[in-house]
């Protein structure tokens, strides 16, 4: 399980060095695609599976859930941790994410986000500011 906020650079070549806590999870294998919120996912290879026969089985026919499949599954890519526990981040998905230097890594239970720091940031102030009315259109789903 992937759960807490830490604070990373990216280093000269993309490469981000994944928190060590994480790092047996991704071992087997990982998989990085476009994220929402202008963030990325990170996956661990046997949860993005999951994730991809659910994509593969919406239905074709209409067009939020081609597009949403096209964001998830076109932009992903494998990696692999290397000795030092990090990931090559591919310069597409740095783009679209807005990674330069300073990132968050966001433990979210099944899932690596990661975020531009400044955008996480703002994410965050805005999310805390509205908890309240959050936690009530969450009740009315029984959470």
């Amino acid at each position: 399980m992937f759960i807490g906020e830490y604070h990373h650079n990216l280093d000269e070549k993309g490469r981000l060095a994944v928190p060590v806590k994480f790092r047996g999870e991704l071992a087997k294998g990982a998989v990085i695609t476009r994220g929402l919120d202008s963030s990325l996912f990170l996956f661990p290879k046997e949860e993005w599976d999951k994730l991809a026969q659910k994509l593969a089985g919406l239905p074709l026919g209409q067009s939020d859930t081609r597009a949403f499949a096209r964001l998830m599954l076109a932009g992903a890519m494998d990696v692999e941790t290397d000795k030092q526990g990090r990931v090559i981040l591919p310069e597409y998905l740095r783009k679209y994410a807005s990674l330069e230097k300073e990132v968050v890594v966001a433990g979210l239970y099944n899932r690596l986000e990661i975020w531009d720091k400044a955008k996480w940031e703002e994410y965050k102030n805005a999310t805390e500011a509205d908890a309240e009315h959050i936690a009530e259109r969450l009740g009315e789903l029984g959470v």
